[in-house]
């Protein structure tokens, strides 16, 4: 049996959050789908996808670059999901869920970065 790669783990770890978000957003009220679900949406896509662009890139700098978009983009749906549970759009067990798994995939980044 064959071992997970690390660029295996996190993107399947970016997959699951990407999901799990599309998932929470699906209950919010239909006055946010223009707004913060829109852009959650599109914020928890941006993390899967930039990682997976830059890793598909051969040059240091430029696979860097997408990693630190990959980053920001994390950051920001931590911060939109903070502002959901306040909002009470999803419950604290939700967030608390998906800033643990946030949290994992952004060490995963930051070592990744930091060893470029």
């Amino acid at each position: 049996m064959q071992t997970e790669s690390y660029h295996e783990k996190l993107k399947r770890e970016m997959d699951n959050y990407a999901h799990l978000i599309y998932g929470l957003t699906s209950k919010y009220p239909k006055e946010e789908i223009y707004g913060i679900v829109s852009q959650l949406r599109r914020a928890g896509l941006s993390v899967v996808l930039n990682y997976t662009e830059g890793y598909a890139r051969k040059r240091d700098k430029v696979h860097k670059n997408f990693l630190e978009i990959s980053y920001g983009s994390l950051k920001e749906t931590l911060y939109l999901l903070h502002f959901s549970m306040i909002e009470k759009y999803i419950s604290s067990e939700d967030y608390k869920k998906a800033l643990k798994l946030g949290d994992s995939i952004g060490g995963m980044l930051w070592g990744m970065m930091k060893n470029l």
